[in-house]
C-alpha cells in the first residue's frame, strides 16, 4: 500500500482527484470550509439521511460537485488517534469492495490531525485489508485499493508525513508478526522462525542474527529451556538478533520473546477442544521478529537485542515428567510440577543469558498465561514490572499506539506458592493469581537489570470466526524503542552497580 500526506484545505477539498474521499466529522467538528460539502452535509442533516453522532456513516455516490466519485461521510466519537482509526475503518468497510483504487481521507476543520493520526490510519488500513493466504489457495483475491492519502493543512504536511512512514513500518512488523503466528506449526518450526531471522537480517544490513543449537544450548548450560525441548523431533534454535544504531559504548535495550511453536501442554496434556490455537503460542517471538522489521525501517539510533528461545512442547517417552528437576542457566534448579507451565522454563534462560549484554533494561513478551487472559479479557496485555520509570515509558507507548497494557501486582507475597522441597522452585504455585505467580518466577532470573514482563495470552490472537493472530504488541514495543532513542539524558539506563543482584551461580549434579 502506498501512503502519503496531501495537502489540501477550504474550498480545494471537493476537488481533491481520488477515487473515493472519507471525511471524518465529529459531532462538535462537522464543517469543512468547502461550500460544496458543507452544503451536501447540510442537506443529509435536514433530510434525515445523517446525524452528528459517533459510529454513524452515510455513502454517497457521485456527488455534485464533487470530483471523487465515492464519498463516504463518516463520525467519530471525539477527536482522538483511536476514534479517527475506528470511523477511517468503517469508511473503508463501505469502500473496499468497490472500483476505489485511492481513497483520501479528510477530517473536518480544526480536527487538528497529527502524527498518532496519521499512524492510526495506517494500521487500522493495514488491518482492515490484512488476509492470510498461504495455505489457503482459496483465499480472497487483494481488492483494488492501492493508494492512501491523507489530507491536510500546509502547516500539518511534515508532522503527519513522519506519522505515515512510522505507521507503514510498525504496520511491515505488525504483518510479518500475524503471518508467522497465522502458519500452522507444521509450516512455522523452529526452524522456519530461525530463517526468518536470518531473512531479516539479509533484507536489513542493520540487523545482525546468530542462532544456536542444542550443542551450544548444552555448553551454555540452558538445562530449563531444553527440558521442555525433549518430546519433540523438532530441534531447538535460539535465535538471537542485534540491531546496532548507536555508538557500541551505549547500553542496549534487550527484547525477549517466548517462542513455543505448538504447545501440547507435555505430560500435561491440554484438552483437545482448542488446542490448535496452541500454535499461537509462539506470539512473543513473533512480536520481537516483528518489532525489528520495524526498527530496520526507522533506524532510531540506539542498540537494539532481541533474545528468541523457540522449541515445541510435545509428549513423548523422552518428555520431561511432572515432578522432575531441572537446572537453569542461573544455576538455580526448578521442580517441573506442570510440564504446561513451559513458556517461563524456556525464559528464564534467555532471561540469564541477557545479562551478558549489561543491558539499559530487558522487556520479555509472552503468550505465557490463561490466568492473565481471565483477569484482562483481550483488551490489554498485561504488564509486570516493578520499575517505575520503565513502566511508565511502556504504559504510554501503549497509550500512544492503541496497543495497550494494564499494570499487574507483582508482590514478593505471590512467590510463596513457588517453594519447593526438592528444589529451589516449583514452576506453578496454586490457580489464584497464576499469572501474577509466573512474573515473579521470571522475576528470579533478573536481578542483574531493569526488567518488564508483558503477557500477551489475550492480545497476542483472536478466536471464533475472527481467528488469528494480531501481530501485538509490536506497536507497543516500536513506539517503546523510539521513545527511549529519542529522550537522549532522560532514556532508561542500565542499574547503578551497587543495586545490581546478580543470581548467585551454583554447581548442581546433572544426573
Amino acid at each position: 500500500m502506498d501512503y502519503r500526506s496531501t495537502v489540501a484545505q477550504g474550498p480545494s477539498l471537493s476537488q481533491l482527484t481520488a477515487d473515493a474521499l472519507m471525511l471524518v466529522l465529529t459531532g462538535d467538528l462537522s464543517k469543512t470550509a468547502d461550500p460544496v460539502l458543507d452544503q451536501l452535509i447540510r442537506d443529509a442533516i435536514v433530510n434525515g439521511d445523517f446525524e452528528l453522532k459517533g459510529g454513524r456513516c452515510l455513502y454517497v455516490h457521485r456527488p455534485v460537485g464533487v470530483k471523487a466519485a465515492r464519498l463516504v461521510l463518516l463520525v467519530a466519537a471525539d477527536a482522538s488517534p483511536k476514534a479517527f482509526k475506528a470511523a477511517v475503518v468503517k469508511g473503508l468497510a463501505q469502500i473496499k469492495d468497490l472500483g476505489a483504487a485511492h481513497v483520501a481521507v479528510a477530517g473536518a476543520a480544526g480536527l487538528g490531525l497529527t502524527a498518532d493520526h496519521a499512524q492510526s490510519l495506517v494500521l487500522g488500513v493495514s488491518d482492515a485489508t490484512y488476509i492470510y493466504r498461504h495455505t489457503k489457495p482459496t483465499a480472497a483475491k487483494p481488492g483494488m485499493l492501492k493508494k492512501m492519502s491523507l489530507v491536510v493543512p500546509q502547516d500539518a504536511a511534515s508532522t503527519v508525513k513522519t506519522g505515515l512512514a512510522q505507521g507503514q513500518a510498525v504496520a511491515e512488523g505488525v504483518t510479518l508478526a500475524r503471518e508467522l503466528g497465522n502458519r500452522p506449526a507444521n509450516y512455522c518450526t523452529p526452524t522456519y522462525l530461525a530463517s526468518e531471522a536470518k531473512r531479516l537480517a539479509k533484507e536489513f544490513p542493520h540487523i545482525k542474527t546468530e542462532v544456536l543449537d542444542r550443542p551450544a544450548l548444552e555448553k551454555l548450560g540452558m538445562g530449563s529451556f531444553l527440558s521442555v525441548t525433549n518430546g519433540s523431533v523438532q530441534p531447538p534454535k535460539f535465535i538471537i538478533l542485534r540491531y546496532n544504531g548507536a555508538a557500541a559504548s551505549q547500553a542496549p535495550l534487550v527484547l525477549v520473546g517466548k517462542g513455543i511453536t505448538f504447545d501440547t501442554g507435555g505430560i500435561s496434556l491440554k484438552p483437545g477442544a482448542g488446542m490448535d490455537e496452541m500454535k499461537f503460542d509462539m506470539g512473543g517471538a513473533a512480536s520481537v521478529l516483528g518489532t525489528f522489521r520495524a526498527v530496520a525501517e526507522l533506524k532510531p539510533k540506539i542498540n537494539l537485542i532481541g533474545l528468541v528461545p523457540t522449541c515445541e512442547n510435545m509428549p513423548s517417552g523422552a518428555s520431561t515428567k511432572p515432578g522432575d528437576v531441572v537446572t537453569s542457566m542461573s544455576g538455580q534448579t526448578i521442580e517441573v510440577l506442570n510440564t504446561d507451565a513451559e513458556g517461563r522454563l524456556i525464559l528464564c534462560d534467555a532471561l540469564t543469558y541477557a545479562e551478558r549484554f549489561k543491558p539499559a533494561a530487558v522487556v520479555n513478551v509472552a503468550t505465557l498465561t490463561g490466568a492473565c487472559v481471565v483477569a484482562l479479557g483481550h483488551v490489554h496485555s498485561g504488564l509486570y514490572c516493578a520499575d517505575e520509570p520503565l513502566a511508565q515509558a511502556l504504559l504510554n507507548a501503549g497509550m500512544h499506539t492503541q496497543d495497550t497494557a494494564w499494570r499487574m501486582p507483582m508482590d514478593e507475597e505471590y512467590g510463596e506458592s513457588l517453594k519447593s522441597n526438592f528444589a529451589d522452585m516449583g514452576n506453578v504455585g496454586g490457580r489464584e493469581g497464576g499469572a501474577n505467580t509466573a512474573a515473579v518466577f521470571l522475576s528470579k532470573f533478573t536481578k542483574a537489570y531493569r526488567w518488564a514482563h508483558l503477557d500477551i495470552a489475550g492480545s497476542a490472537w483472536k478466536s471464533g470466526g475472527a481467528k488469528g493472530g494480531t501481530g501485538r504488541p509490536v506497536g507497543l514495543l516500536t513506539r517503546f524503542i523510539l521513545d527511549q532513542a529519542g529522550a537522549g539524558k532522560d532514556a532508561i539506563a542500565p542499574l547503578p552497580a551497587k543495586l545490581v543482584k546478580p543470581v548467585a551461580r551454583k554447581t548442581v549434579r546433572r544426573g
